[in-house]
C-alpha cells in the first residue's frame, strides 16, 4: 500500500511540475488554449481538417496562438498580415526549418529543405546557381519542358480517347524535366530504370506526407557528396509530386468548370493557334489562362500549413517572447481563403485574379510557394511547368468527363502536410 501511495504522490509531482513548467514558458509565449501534459494540445485539433481547427484557435485567441504539439510549444501564425510580418519583414529571424522527426530521420538535416543555418543558405545559394547555369546551356529549361510537353501529349494520344486515370502519366512529366536538366537526358515513360526511379521518389514523398511530431535537430557542418545527393532527392520529390498534383488537380477542376476551359481553349487559340508549340512569352498575352492558373494554385491549397519554420533567435514579436527554436507553423491557407481579398473563396472562379477590364491582376496573398526567405527554390520552373503542360494539353485535346459535371467531386483529400484531388478517369479526346 506504501509503494502504491509513493507512486501516486511522485506521478502526481511530475504532473504538477510539468504544467508549473508550461505555465511559466506560456506567459511569454502567445496565448492559446491549455495543453494536456505530455500530449500538449492534439485533442484541440482535426487531423482531417487542421486548418479548419487553427481557423477556428484563432477566432478565440486572434492570428497568433500557441499550441503544444506534445509537450513543447509551437506558434501558429493565421491570416495574411502575421504571415507576412513574420515570414516577409523579419525574414531572417523566421527563417529556420521546424521540427520535422520524419524527414529528419532520413534526411539528417541535409539537402535544401530541411536543412537550416548556414548550411541551408550555402546549398539553397548553390542549387540556384547550378539551376540558373543549367538553364543557359544551348539548350534553356523552357526548351526541355516544350520537349516534354509534346512527349506528354504524345503520351496521351496513346489513350486514344479511352478512360483513363493520368496520375501516373502527369508524375512522369516534371520528373522528367528534372531528370533532362541535371542529367542532361530525358527517359521513355516506358523505361524500367525511370519507373523504378519514380518509385523511389514516390516512396520518399509518401513517407515524408506522414503526420510531424516534435524532435530534436542534429546538426551536422561539413558539405558532403551525401549532402548533394540528399539536395538532388530533395529537389526531384519536391519538384516532381507538387506539380503533378498541382496538373492533375487541374485537369479536375476544368472538367468540373467546361465554361472556364472553353474560354482557355480560345484564348489559345486566338494566341498560339494550332501550328506552333506555347511559350513563355505567350502568357502575357493570355491573361485567362495565367488567371486560371492562379486561381488553380489558390484554390487547391496545396500545402494548407505550410512546411514548419523556426525562429533562429530569440525575438520579440508582436509584444510576445518568442524563444529561439521555437517552431513555427504558417497557415498559408489562412492567406489563399481570405475572404476580403477574394470574394466567395472557396468558389473556383479565374476571376480572383482578373481585373474589371479582363486583365490579369497580381495578388500579395498569393503564397501557393511559400514567401520569404524560405520560399520554394523551384517557383519558377514549377509555374512553368504549369503554363506549358496545361496550355499544350488543352492545345490539342479536350477533356471528356465520365460523369456529369455536377458529380464531379474536388474535394481534397488529406495526405498528411499536403492536400490532394481524389482518384478520377477523364477521357483525352484529339482536337
Amino acid at each position: 500500500m506504501d509503494s502504491f501511495v509513493f507512486l501516486v504522490l511522485s506521478l502526481s509531482c511530475l504532473l504538477l511540475l510539468s504544467l508549473w513548467r508550461q505555465s511559466s514558458e506560456r506567459g511569454k509565449l502567445p496565448p492559446g488554449p491549455t495543453p494536456l501534459p505530455i500530449i500538449g494540445n492534439f485533442l484541440q485539433i482535426d487531423v482531417k481538417d487542421i486548418s479548419q481547427s487553427f481557423t477556428n484557435l484563432s477566432k478565440v485567441y486572434g492570428p497568433v496562438f500557441t499550441l503544444y504539439l506534445g509537450r513543447k510549444p509551437t506558434v501558429v501564425l493565421h491570416g495574411y498580415e502575421a504571415v507576412k510580418e513574420a515570414l516577409i519583414d523579419h525574414g531572417e529571424e523566421f527563417a529556420g526549418r521546424g521540427s520535422f522527426p520524419i524527414a529528419e530521420r532520413v534526411n539528417k538535416d541535409l539537402g535544401i529543405i530541411f536543412s537550416n543555418g548556414s548550411r541551408w543558405k550555402e546549398i539553397r545559394r548553390f542549387s540556384l546557381m547550378t539551376l540558373r547555369n543549367l538553364g543557359m546551356g544551348k539548350r534553356t529549361i523552357e526548351d526541355r519542358v516544350q520537349e516534354e510537353a509534346q512527349c506528354l501529349v504524345e503520351g496521351l494520344r496513346k489513350t486514344n480517347g479511352s478512360p483513363c486515370d493520368p496520375t501516373f502519366i502527369l508524375s512522369c512529366a516534371p520528373c522528367n524535366v528534372i531528370c533532362s536538366i541535371i542529367f542532361q537526358n530525358r527517359f521513355d515513360y516506358k523505361d524500367q530504370d525511370f519507373l523504378t526511379f519514380m518509385e523511389k521518389v514516390n516512396e520518399n514523398v509518401r513517407i515524408l506526407s506522414s503526420p510531424w511530431l516534435q524532435a530534436n535537430h542534429n546538426q551536422l557542418s561539413e558539405f558532403t557528396v551525401e549532402h548533394l545527393a540528399t539536395t538532388l532527392n530533395d529537389l526531384f520529390g519536391a519538384g516532381t509530386e507538387t506539380t503533378s498534383t498541382t496538373l492533375r488537380y487541374a485537369l479536375l477542376l476544368l472538367l468540373k468548370h467546361p465554361h472556364v476551359t472553353a474560354k482557355v481553349q480560345k484564348e489559345i487559340d486566338r494566341v498560339v493557334g494550332r501550328h506552333r508549340s506555347p511559350c513563355m512569352k505567350d502568357r502575357n498575352h493570355m491573361p485567362y489562362t495565367d488567371a486560371m492558373i492562379h486561381e488553380v494554385q489558390r484554390f487547391i491549397d496545396l500545402i494548407p500549413t505550410n512546411l514548419p519554420h523556426a525562429v533562429t533567435c530569440d525575438i520579440k514579436f508582436r509584444n510576445y517572447l518568442i524563444p529561439k527554436g521555437t517552431t513555427i507553423i504558417t497557415s498559408l491557407s489562412s492567406v489563399l481563403h481570405d475572404s476580403k481579398e477574394f470574394p466567395n473563396p472557396e468558389v473556383f472562379d479565374p476571376g480572383h485574379f482578373l481585373d474589371k477590364n479582363g486583365n490579369f491582376k497580381k495578388s500579395d496573398y498569393f503564397m501557393p510557394f511559400s514567401t520569404g526567405k524560405r520560399i520554394c527554390v523551384g517557383e519558377g520552373l514549377a509555374r512553368m511547368e504549369l503554363f506549358l503542360f496545361l496550355t499544350t494539353i488543352l492545345q490539342n485535346f479536350n477533356l471528356k468527363s465520365l460523369v456529369h459535371t455536377e458529380d464531379i467531386d474536388t474535394t481534397p483529400v488529406a495526405n498528411g502536410f499536403a492536400s490532394l484531388p481524389p482518384p478520377y478517369q477523364l477521357c483525352f479526346i484529339p482536337v
